[in-house]
């Protein structure tokens, strides 16, 4: 009934994630967008915008197929679908999709423009400016997470969220793949190692960062 196309990178393991945790079940297809799978003419017509993850669902709607790309819209969708993972108060749905959407226009950017420039143009790039830029920027979003979360298990409210899992598979990539630990100075944000942690030791989020990692 429902296929993703992705990926286990930080947007990709966003939607598994939430598909684990919302108990659907799904067909995971891997894209290797390191192969350039991504531009082949059978994914391009799924999103002619050439990136994962995309969610086809079969019974969307109405019961027509409906295809979701856009992995913020993706999580949206799943949680208005199944009325999990975001809260029927109306103050604090408002709050998850203004998070939901800081992670799409800051988090998700920022640290991926962080991550280029210090794992792979550190010999294309000589010039020490734009790693300065989004060294400074990435941090300044790791002290607001970490005010956000003082005293706080959650990113909203006292449910763990779509917020959530927008947001934390891209905080662990920061350390577990950018291995910037030392660079950012994670360890100084207490507060988000901490929700961190509460994060990863969900089972679902367990499975679901694991899903379409086979390359």
């Amino acid at each position: 009934m429902i296929h993703l196309y992705s990926l286990a990178t930080p947007n990709g393991q966003k939607v598994s994630v939430a598909l684990e945790e919302l108990r659907l079940v799904y067909t995971p297809h891997t894209i290797n967008i390191l192969k350039g799978e991504q531009f082949t003419p059978d994914f391009v017509a799924l999103n002619p915008n050439s990136k994962i993850p995309v969610l086809v669902d079969e019974e969307g709607p109405n019961g027509s197929t409906v295809t979701i790309v856009e992995s913020g819209a993706i999580l949206l969708y799943l949680a208005e679908k199944t009325g999990g993972l975001l809260s029927t108060d109306p103050v604090l749905r408002m709050e998850t999709i203004q998070w939901l959407f800081f992670q799409m226009a800051n988090i998700g950017p920022m640290f991926g423009q962080f991550g280029h420039f210090f794992k792979y143009a550190k010999d294309r790039c000589l010039d020490p400016y734009p790693l300065e830029r989004y060294t400074t920027e990435a941090k300044r979003l790791l002290t607001l997470l970490d005010s956000r979360l003082a005293n706080r298990e959650w990113i909203v409210g006292e449910a763990y969220s779509i917020a959530d899992i927008a947001i934390f598979p891209w905080v662990e990539c920061l350390g577990q793949f950018y291995n910037a630990g030392e660079q950012l100075q994670l360890s100084e944000y207490s507060n988000v190692q901490e929700w961190l942690k509460r994060c990863l030791a969900r089972p679902a989020v367990q499975r679901g960062m694991t899903v379409c990692s086979d390359i």
